[in-house]
This record gives structure tokens, sequence and C-alpha cells, in this order.
């Protein structure tokens, strides 16, 4: 009679730890249920959260759906590449890494304004926060969405910043542009421009074309933002 080698407490450890690894290929676990719902519950939060600032605060003035676009996928990039790459040493520094490279980006294109900039730069912050904080509480991670929120909706809300557009303007009543004939010079620009000039600055003055450069400040009867305004002629 051949004695067996059968452990019966033996093989239920050993069943009980395969159960705790998961399926593995190539020394690679499969799946793990508990990073999975995680992944899916953070990337929703993250993809709300940085949702409601770009369509409600951002693109209800501007209408820019190429920036609307790329604020989404910056999104969606930063949140996955450093929650996935979350078990990777030096995190910290990568993070940082990558507010440099994307604070260096510069659009052969156009140039990027300064809003749009923000913009972009509050949405990697947002994403980091919530790509990185998986041993942070919940709550926490909650508020601190909710304040970014919170502050954009302040700053973007003309109860609390009243906005002033600006324009340039190539003006060629030269003999208007004198200290004492400002209220001429106010009056002949509302007329000509129908717009609630506030201020005046004069510019560059070109006396053999008799013409100069001015920066007037208006109210805009609307909230959207003008991308052209500060645009004195193509290239």
């Amino acid at each position: 009679m051949i004695q067996s080698d059968y452990d019966p407490q033996i093989a239920a450890e050993y069943a009980q730890e395969l159960a705790e690894k998961g399926l593995t290929f190539m020394g690679v676990e499969v799946f793990d249920p508990t990073s999975f719902w995680m992944l899916l519950l953070r990337f929703a939060f993250n993809l709300l959260v940085c949702w409601i600032i770009i369509q409600f605060f951002y693109y209800r003035k501007s209408r820019r759906k190429d920036y609307y676009f790329t604020f989404m996928l910056f999104s969606v990039t930063i949140f996955l590449l450093l929650f996935l790459l979350e078990s990777i040493p030096m995190q910290i520094g990568f993070a940082l890494g990558l507010f440099a490279i994307f604070g260096m980006i510069r659009y052969r294109t156009e140039t990027v304004q300064i809003r749009e900039m923000t913009y972009l730069f509050v949405i990697i912050g947002i994403s980091v926060v919530n790509g990185l904080s998986t041993a942070v509480p919940y709550a926490s991670v909650i508020v601190a969405n909710l304040l970014f929120i919170l502050v954009t909706w302040v700053l973007e809300s003309n109860k609390f910043l009243k906005h002033t557009s600006n324009k340039i303007i190539l003006y060629e009543k030269i003999e208007l542009i004198k200290p004492e004939k400002h209220q001429e010079l106010l009056a002949d620009l509302k007329e000509r421009t129908g717009l609630d000039i506030l201020k005046v600055e004069i510019g560059h003055i070109d006396f053999l074309r008799d013409t100069a450069y001015l920066k007037v400040y208006y109210k805009a009867k609307s909230d959207e933002i003008n991308t052209i305004d500060n645009i004195t002629r193509f290239p």
C-alpha cells in the first residue's frame, strides 16, 4: 500500500492563498475587484468634477469647443496615468515633473491665453489630487474637490468680480489725444464704437501717419469672452 502525501490542511491553506491573490498571468494579477472598483469610482468622480468646472465655468463664457476637448482629455490622461502608476517610487516627484512639463507647453498654432492656461493647470491639479490620494480619506478628497469648484465659481461670478473688457483701437484723430480733450475723445469713441467705454489709455503714436494706438476699457453686454479683442491686425 502506497502512503499518500496529501495533507488536507496544507491544501486548504494553499487554496486560500490562491483565492486571495487571484488569477495571475506571467506573475501579474489578472483581476483585483477592490482595485478595479476603486478605479471606476475615482475615475467617475474626477471626470464629474472636471466636467462641472469646464462646462459651467469655462465653456459658459468662452464657448471654445477645442479647449473643452483638450481639458477633458487632459483630465482623463493625467488621472489614469497617475492612478495606474501609483505604486512606482518617487510618485510625488513624478507628479511635480508633469506640472513642469505642461507648464512649458507652447502651442505653435496660436498664443494660449492666460485664462485657458489657468484652467489647464486647474484640471491637471484636480486629476493629480484624485489620482494620487488613494490613501487619503474619502471625505478629505471630496472636500478638496468641492473647494476647487467653490473657488472657481466665486472667481468667475460677476457678483464678486466685475469683468471689464478691453480692446485695441488704431485711432486717426490724433488731435483728440491731448489731455485737455480727453472728454471729446471719450465721446467720439463711444459714438463710433457704440461701446460703454470707461477708460482710455494712449499707446504708440505715429506722427508720420497721424495715428495712435488706444486701449479702451468698456463694460461688455455679455459674459462671453472675446478672444480677438487685443488683436490689432492679422499676421
